[in-house]
């Protein structure tokens, strides 16, 4: 399978999941609003998604500084750059964004040992990319390449907006499901009694109203791991689009598996799968099946240098 493909085919898996979360949504808002409230209008659903997407927003415009200060990223002054591996980054990062034919993003460095990158920003004209002082240190210019083309793949693919529109979805779902909670908590003896008086298929309403809000938030979680697992896929296929070598990137997460002993202190759950090697689960990330791969916010590293070689033998590379 070629970049192309792999890329066609990650987006279609992704926008299939996106699908599967607004009818997700729709069951859960339609089993609370109809079913267990009886009201005219979706107040639940509608006050959830409204929450929700308020917080998924500010997320979107503000989160990427917020993201950036909490890790203690410093922006590179390009003029003022005098060290030879922080220049290196700087023309590294250009090559790139000419190849995806997108601005330059600002260049931020954080002192980490751990070799590590990300990108944050809402769109092209206000993206960032982040490496660790460990990364510049352990990668050849090659190996450079591959990991900035796979963050500079995420701005071009509009990952963010893709990973705050699920974010919405989620946390609409979660909202939507802890009302139901509630509803069954503080009104289960108004509710009960109506049910009685319904016959037997009112608790049945009760029944599939308790089963979705406590299944819904799971299962939409492992959704919104599974395109963020495809999005990291796309990006390294984005990767060998714009660097057409295959072997730069997977030698470049060859050394950063290798240096799992060493994990980026400053992330946290929030911002750990920004990274091109999620730095906080290198315990899951390092086991497999199925089980291990379901709870990742990133595919095994094993199967993404699979795919890196199955992709540079159908370009010949």
């Amino acid at each position: 399978m070629d970049f192309f493909e792999q890329q066609k085919r990650n987006n279609r898996k992704t926008l299939l999941l996106i699908v599967i979360f607004i009818f997700l949504l729709a069951a859960v808002g339609y089993a609370v609003d109809a079913l267990y409230i009886g009201a005219p209008v979706p107040y639940a659903t509608l006050i959830a998604v409204v929450v929700a997407t308020a917080n998924s927003a500010f997320s979107f415009y503000k989160g990427d500084s917020l993201v950036l200060f909490s890790l203690g990223a410093k922006r590179v002054d390009e003029a003022a750059a005098t060290d030879l591996k922080t220049k290196q980054l700087i023309n590294v990062v250009k090559e790139m964004s000419i190849a995806a034919g997108i601005p330059m993003p600002k260049v931020y460095i954080m002192q980490e040992d751990s070799p590590n990158a990300f990108a944050t920003g809402r769109d092209a004209d206000h993206a960032s990319v982040c490496v660790t002082t460990g990364l510049l240190d352990t990668m050849t210019r090659e190996e450079l390449q591959g990991v900035i083309a796979h963050e500079i793949a995420h701005i071009r693919n509009k990952d963010i907006l893709t990973m705050t529109i699920v974010s919405a979805l989620l946390g609409a779902i979660v909202l939507i499901s802890d009302m139901a909670r509630r509803v069954l908590f503080y009104g289960g003896g108004r509710r009960s009694r109506d049910s009685r008086g319904r016959g037997s298929s009112g608790g049945i309403v009760v029944l599939i109203l308790f089963v979705l809000a406590i299944i819904a938030p799971i299962i939409a979680k492992l959704m919104a791991l599974a395109v963020s697992r495809s999005r990291e896929y796309m990006a390294d296929a984005g990767s060998v689009e714009f660097t057409r070598n295959p072997q730069a990137l997977a030698s470049a997460l060859t050394k950063i598996a290798n240096h799992y002993d060493k994990v980026v202190d400053k992330a946290t759950d929030g911002t750990a799968h920004l990274f091109i090697s999620d730095p906080k689960s290198s315990a899951l990330s390092s086991k497999e099946g199925k089980l291990a791969e379901l709870f990742s916010t990133h595919p095994p590293i094993r199967k993404r240098i699979e795919a890196l070689r199955a992709m540079g033998a159908s370009i010949g590379a």
